[in-house]
């Protein structure tokens, strides 16, 4: 039976690529985003031309009502998500402690803390009964540099790795894995203008990571190779942390 896996903010950049790579390695993927349904349907197009299977599922993430919704949609056109890869995110500035407000923390907490747990929620109890499953939450090596003007960032991705840890083995049980894959700096279509040869220069690999690194963990994670490890930050930097 084809395993089902719902990739979250898949239009592009690092979940475009994710969503293809779990429908080359055999999943019938749901492609979501929530404002750029031209960019999603043209990931699910590439998919299906490709030869996997695909389908398209707008959705606000952060929202009860629009996740729920969403899960119950993926089940009813695809089947049982198997495999959740909580992937999608809001806009990181950068913003001085002088100037930060419990807003700036509450915009990142909801796509890394509120989304998570609602998303987990809904795809639960199938997991539950059909006895396993795979999380698998995009994280940062931002955590372990501490970039000034990033706190709220920081604080929040901190956060979902520290959930991460305890819902796997709270999940456990149920033999359902939960992971985190913390990038380093993968540059995307929003990077393209970026001067990257100083953060080069600190990486020990000597190069840029590339979305298909990170898209090869996150399937190591999704496949029978994957099965026993469970609470574990992956993070694909080439060693710049």
């Amino acid at each position: 039976m084809t395993r089902v896996a719902l990739v979250t903010g898949a239009s592009r950049g690092l979940g475009a690529v994710i969503a293809r790579r779990l429908a080359a390695d055999g999943l019938a993927v749901a492609v979501n985003s929530h404002r750029d349904i031209a960019g999603m349907e043209q990931v699910v197009a590439g998919i299906r031309a490709a030869g996997g299977t695909a389908e398209a599922y707008p959705a606000d993430i952060t929202d009860e009502a629009g996740v729920a919704d969403l899960a119950a949609r993926v089940a009813e056109r695809l089947g049982p998500v198997d495999v959740l890869v909580a992937n999608a995110t809001g806009p990181q500035p950068s913003i001085p402690l002088a100037e930060l407000t419990w807003e700036d923390h509450l915009d990142q907490l909801r796509f890394f803390v509120k989304s998570p747990t609602l998303l987990v929620q809904s795809v639960l109890p199938g997991m539950r009964e059909r006895g396993g499953g795979r999380v698998i939450q995009i994280g940062s090596d931002i955590v372990d540099r501490n970039l000034p003007g990033m706190s709220a960032y920081i604080a929040a991705k901190g956060a979902q790795h520290a959930m991460t840890e305890a819902w796997a083995r709270e999940l456990g049980p149920y033999g359902i894995t939960v992971n985190v894959v913390a990038p380093g700096w993968i540059p995307v279509e929003r990077h393209a203008d970026l001067d990257q040869s100083g953060y080069v220069a600190e990486v020990p690999l000597r190069r840029m990571g590339t979305p298909a690194d990170v898209a090869a963990a996150v399937s190591f994670l999704a496949s029978d190779g994957g099965a026993f490890i469970t609470g574990q930050r992956v993070t694909v930097n080439g060693g710049h942390s």
